[in-house]
């Protein structure tokens, strides 16, 4: 019977096997004999206004000030954002995967060393190369989850505050709110539907709940509709977010709400035909009342929607603080994963490809190398302040222009988030301050906020197994693609027709490989192969003080 390791104890043989590094790493490397070429992914967004994800500024200067030190030839690879999983087994069917695989999901990351993708690799050589890489692991304790099987597969990004993320928010039309007589932003799912209500009846807006096509994967978060205290099997068995739960409980509430929205007249009939993008164009133009977009210096949608809107008044949805009995909705919500990126390298490449990887990545750690990746070039693209902390120019558009968000796609690698000075300080520069608005102070309370929520045991994080899930690695795509056509149906159904419907297809998603995927990580968390729930009650929590 094949050795499983339990993430416990391959934390701890790591440990025992791989000493601290001696930061010896760059003043050993020398250039390569013959020249390697590495290919490092990074996401194509379909983002107007930014430069070719492959080809631009920042790629050049790579290649100048890394690659042609070391004889290395850096080529980047774009990956659509919204096909990720497809993308790469096109590349592995070519055998052309990049010698870089990295994904933010863990469950993505284990089906790619489930199909064959991944080569395993010394955590210690890893470490003598990059180890300023490898020793921010170890001050972290990431180390638990490089390993599947016992076999080192993964080096893993930091990823600061990753239980209280700021970087979403979610804008939303106060002005709205105002002219139906609200004085705050409604956060509960029953003083949210009301709300709607009332802006469609005063013929502010036709749809003002908005909708976008549901994509799958990621899709229908259900841990604000749980049941607390949390039970730790449950969770381990449904928690995962990559595959949809369908016919789980939280799910079922989830759906059924959608289906109310949709058949109430708040939901725009034909959200199942619009993507992301034209979700924004429709908040711009007055066709919605809320859009969430990560924050950045450069945030182009908004400025576009106050040229657009020059009299409206915009606030950020606060954190919920409220258990919702009528609704059966809670303050619960996903933390972001401890780790950023999971960084893995291709079956395919050279040991040389792989160690100029390694090389790659401790050089984008090195604090000069991804401050200027991060920020740019002072007096063009950053200034600054009276504080002496960096604060993007965020109407640049000159040669140096960035990538989406600040060139984040690139520099992910190794880190998920530009930090100078305080979260204060962070937050603010991370902001345009040249808008109509400034959501400077309103973001830093909700980051306070969210750190209270926490405090009481509403954050969740997902089981994380130390095992090669093989039924989710089976069964994943096709219900994804399953439960994209369900949820249209039950979402546009009549609600007397809900409830059989949902039993229906709950027990056609259960044929096609859920009842396998569950009963695979019930058998694996009973072996004591996953993380355990941190948090498995929670309190109200009263932040009116």
């Amino acid at each position: 019977m094949k050795k499983m390791l339990s993430l416990v104890l391959a934390a701890a043989l790591l440990l025992s096997l791989v000493p601290a590094a001696m930061a010896d790493g760059m003043a050993d490397w020398e250039p390569f004999a013959e020249n390697v070429t590495i290919t490092v992914p990074v996401y194509d967004r379909g983002q107007a206004g930014v430069p070719n994800v492959e080809s631009n500024y920042w790629t050049d200067w790579i290649q100048e000030n890394f690659g042609n030190k070391y004889n290395i030839t850096v080529k980047y690879v774009a990956i659509p954002r919204t096909s990720v999983m497809e993308k790469y087994s096109m590349l592995a069917a070519g055998e052309d995967l990049p010698t870089i695989l990295m994904e933010y999901d863990y469950p993505k990351v284990t089906q790619w060393a489930a199909d064959g993708y991944l080569a395993t690799f010394d955590m210690a050589e890893f470490a003598k190369v990059a180890p300023t890489y490898y020793n921010r692991m170890v001050e972290n304790n990431q180390l638990t989850y490089t390993q599947i099987n016992g076999e080192t597969y993964f080096a893993a990004a930091l990823r600061p505050y990753y239980d209280t993320t700021y970087t979403f928010q979610t804008f939303v039309r106060m002005d709205w709110l105002e002219q139906i007589g609200y004085d705050h932003v409604p956060v509960t799912t029953t003083e949210y539907n009301e709300a709607m209500l009332k802006i469609k009846e005063a013929g502010i807006c036709e749809y003002p709940a908005g909708g976008v096509m549901v994509t799958g994967v990621g899709s229908d978060q259900n841990y604000a509709w749980r049941t607390w205290p949390l039970d730790e099997k449950e969770w381990a068995m449904y928690g995962d977010y990559n595959t949809p739960a369908l016919g789980w409980e939280p799910n079922y509430k989830l759906l059924k709400n959608e289906n109310y929205k949709f058949n109430a007249g708040l939901t725009n009939p034909e959200y199942y035909l619009t993507n992301t993008e034209d979700e924004k164009t429709n908040f711009i133009n007055g066709k919605s009342y809320s859009y969430g977009s990560y924050i950045s210096a450069n945030m182009d949608w908004l400025t576009a929607f106050y040229e657009a809107n020059p009299d409206a008044k915009l606030a950020i949805a606060p954190v919920n603080t409220k258990v919702d009995e009528q609704a059966g909705s809670n303050p619960g919500y996903r933390t972001d994963n401890p780790f950023g990126m999971m960084v893995g390298f291709s079956n395919f490449a050279t040991p040389e490809q792989i160690k100029a990887a390694w090389m790659y990545m401790e050089w984008l750690t090195q604090d000069e190398n991804l401050f200027t990746f991060q920020w740019g070039v002072e007096g063009e693209t950053f200034k600054y302040d009276d504080k002496g902390l960096p604060v993007s120019v965020s109407d640049y558009n000159g040669d140096y222009k960035m990538g989406y968000n600040n060139n984040k796609d690139y520099w992910c690698i190794t880190v998920e988030a530009r930090q100078a000075g305080t979260i204060e300080d962070i937050i603010s520069n991370n902001l345009p301050h040249d808008l109509p608005q400034d959501f400077t102070e309103d973001i830093i309370a909700w980051y306070h906020d969210k750190e209270a929520v926490r405090d009481a045991g509403w954050a969740i994080d997902n089981a994380k197994f130390s095992v090669a899930m093989e039924a989710e690695a089976e069964y994943q795509t096709t219900l994804v693609n399953k439960y994209k056509e369900y949820r249209d149906k039950l979402t546009m159904c009549a609600p007397e027709e809900f409830d059989a419907l949902y039993e229906q297809y709950a027990q056609e998603y259960l044929d096609a490989g859920w009842q396998e995927i569950i009963d695979e990580r019930a058998e694996q968390y009973e072996a004591g192969f996953s993380t355990h729930l941190l948090n498995v009650t929670a309190e109200e929590v009263d932040l009116s003080k």
